[in-house]
């Protein structure tokens, strides 16, 4: 059962936004992912988001040193946005790995 996220308005998150923009473009009928593929794709995506974050945050942190801005604002935003989105990837990751390990130590 699918839901339909592409009648969401003023979300904040890239990941549900970037899941909405996709949402409305169909892919071919000879390929279709499977949920585990699709599970992966978008943990690699948003691993990247993060990445870009961390990125777009030290890029700030060096304007602002080398004094090329003034504003300070926009290394706030930069530097929460990352933080945010690094403290969201730790948690996944973390429940992933407790997932892994309950799975190991399942009877067969």
């Amino acid at each position: 059962m699918a839901i339909d996220i592409t009648a969401l308005r003023n979300v904040s998150s890239e990941a549900v936004k970037e899941a909405a923009r996709t949402a409305v473009t169909n892919k071919p009928d000879t390929y279709k992912e499977t949920g585990f593929e699709s599970l992966l794709h978008t943990a690699i995506d948003n691993l990247n988001i993060t990445n870009d974050y961390l990125s777009d945050a030290e890029n700030e942190e060096v304007k602002w040193m080398l004094g090329e801005t003034e504003n300070a604002h926009d290394l706030s935003i930069a530097l929460q946005k990352a933080s945010t989105a690094l403290q969201y990837t730790v948690a996944i990751r973390d429940k992933v790995l407790d997932a892994y390990r309950e799975l190991l130590q399942m009877q067969i």
